[in-house]
């Protein structure tokens, strides 16, 4: 599935001295936990942080994942919410594009509120994130959410933009307190971070626009992973992002420029060596393709260059579903017209100690909480399961 070129792409440029003072104003406007009062208690970091502590290697635990959420998402990341809480999971992990950004998402121009009244792109524009945090993000309730970039959200915005309205999510205590660990002198807000839970290290990229991962991202991205490499703790390496790595068997991913190439292959060098050579688990995820896609690394490229590691594609969180009429050689799963999340679980055990076993959750239209039917429209809901998908009907009139 192609997507629309953006009406502006930022550069990933030094950012100046008046927007370093405006992240410094950010910082102290958050407090102590990284949060503004307007999310306390909704967002739950003070349970991050906690989760962070209790994760003991003898205990199994779970954690959430998908992406791509932009067209019906606020329609089915609630019934997602739910799903997770359901399993206990410790966090969910988005991988990118909140919304659609280059116009107006359909959830959105069937919301109570917005119903029956044009919304200009302006408007839109100004309001899009706030609408994917109202209705997507707090339903999590006290399950904390860990966020990743998507090329979407690049649409009308800039990095600067994306740093500044998620900060809340971008510097909680747990990323904040592991980013000094890894740097004591590294105070600056990122798109890309690192975080460690009960022998799992996390790392969380950013290959959202056309630089995909620059050099001082995959320069940090070495450093910290050498130091996981050789930390007896970390039996684990978990990487996700929007898009998936290059050379996969979906070419809706880091192959569709040559950066992307280069700089995808060397991250997937760095993480074989964490595999063969530190003898580390390694799983990767990656969104993108409106499609849930397993063993995407499975091909000749890989198998020649090195060896295949376990990776997914888990573009289902809301978006139009792409048309998987092609096969894809290699995959052990690739399907389309179905949202939901996979549940990571961690075995603690004897010699498994590190593995995690992945599972797919389907989220149907039966799952979406009776609140949210009543805010856009039994008729929306029903047209996002039916016909959210490649040369599917246009979504209900406006009314």
């Amino acid at each position: 599935m192609s997507d629309e070129k953006p009406f502006q792409t930022p550069g990933r440029k030094l950012l100046s001295g008046l927007v370093m003072v405006g992240f410094a104003l950010i910082f102290f406007w958050a407090g102590p936990l990284g949060r503004s009062e307007s999310v306390a208690g909704k967002s739950g970091e003070t349970r991050a942080e906690n989760e962070s502590l209790v994760k003991a290697p003898d205990a199994t635990w779970t954690f959430a994942i998908s992406g791509d959420s932009r067209n019906c998402g606020d329609v089915v990341m609630p019934a997602i919410a739910a799903g997770v809480q359901d399993h206990h999971a410790a966090f969910y992990w988005h991988l990118g594009d909140f919304r659609l950004g280059s116009d107006v998402d359909q959830d959105m121009a069937q919301e109570e509120g917005y119903r029956g009244h044009h919304i200009s792109l302006s408007r839109y524009a100004s309001s899009h994130w706030a609408d994917f945090i109202q209705n997507q993000l707090l339903p999590f309730g006290k399950t904390p959410v860990f966020l990743a970039i998507g090329n979407h959200e690049l649409h009308f915005k800039t990095e600067k933009d994306y740093l500044i309205q998620f900060a809340t999510w971008l510097n909680t205590p747990i990323i904040r307190r592991q980013r000094l660990e890894d740097n004591p002198t590294d105070y600056g807000l990122r798109t890309y971070y690192h975080w460690k839970m009960g022998g799992v290290a996390f790392f969380s990229l950013d290959n959202a626009s056309g630089e995909q991962f620059d050099e001082k991202q995959i320069r940090w991205f070495e450093s910290v992973l050498k130091r996981d490499e050789s930390d007896p703790d970390v039996h684990t390496i978990v990487l996700g992002m929007h898009r998936a790595l290059p050379h996969s068997v979906a070419h809706h991913s880091m192959d569709e420029s040559a950066l992307g190439v280069e700089s995808g292959s060397r991250v997937y060098q760095y993480l074989l060596h964490a595999e063969q050579q530190a003898g580390k688990h390694v799983y990767v995820f990656g969104g993108h393709l409106h499609a849930y896609v397993a063993n995407v690394y499975n091909t000749d490229y890989w198998k020649s260059h090195g060896g295949v590691l376990p990776g997914w594609i888990l573009g289902t969180a809301g978006a139009t579903r792409a048309n998987l009429s092609e096969n894809l050689p290699g995959a052990s799963e690739a399907i389309t017209n179905v949202y939901g999340y996979v549940l990571g679980t961690v075995n603690p055990q004897g010699s498994s100690a590190g593995t995690i076993s992945f599972k797919f959750y389907q989220v149907k239209e039966s799952d979406v909480p009776r609140a949210v039917v009543d805010k856009f429209t039994p008729g929306l809901v029903n047209w996002c399961f039916e016909e959210n998908h490649s040369g599917g009907k246009p979504a209900p009139a406006e009314k």
